[in-house]
């Protein structure tokens, strides 16, 4: 069995910090990660916002590291002058799962006693899960694969002031 461990975040104080983590979600390890890139350094309210908008096809990620073959998208260009990337898409079963890790966050952050509205993400990070090679069966002795992949990703936020 693998052990889990949390990052190590050394000065900062453990009392004013949450965290929270998913493990083997089914959902693309390249979408997590970018937006994963997008999320860290923001405020917890906004990143949450910013995902809800993923969600509804308004807002669309940046893709900077696995952007060969990726469309323009017109509403980055105001997002252009930090990012460099006008290519980018709406990664909307990732960004459901990283919401509900948000939210799972910031319950773990009220039952620690810390403020909601002060919270910043310090942390966030995917990594490759277990890749699932199934075959299907098909007529006349043939099959069809069926993979899929897992990812896992943490986060740790922070409340400042």
């Amino acid at each position: 069995m693998p052990v889990w461990r949390y990052p190590v975040l050394r000065g900062i104080d453990p009392a004013r910090t949450a965290r929270a983590v998913i493990r083997d979600a089914p959902i693309s390890f390249k979408e997590s990660y970018e937006i994963c890139k997008v999320l860290k350094g923001m405020k917890l309210v906004e990143a949450e916002k910013l995902l809800k908008a993923v969600i509804r096809q308004e807002v669309a990620i940046p893709y900077v590291r696995h952007n060969k073959k990726v469309g323009h998208r017109r509403a980055l260009s105001r997002l252009w002058r930090r990012w460099r990337v006008a290519s980018g898409r709406y990664p909307v079963k990732a960004a459901k799962y990283i919401l509900k890790l948000l939210k799972n966050v910031e319950n773990n952050a009220q039952n620690k006693g810390l403020d909601v509205e002060k919270l910043r993400i310090i942390h966030i990070a995917s990594h490759r899960g277990p890749y699932l090679k199934r075959y299907e069966p098909r007529a006349f002795g043939r099959s069809t694969p069926w993979f899929g992949s897992r990812t896992s990703i943490e986060v740790v936020v922070v409340e400042e002031g």
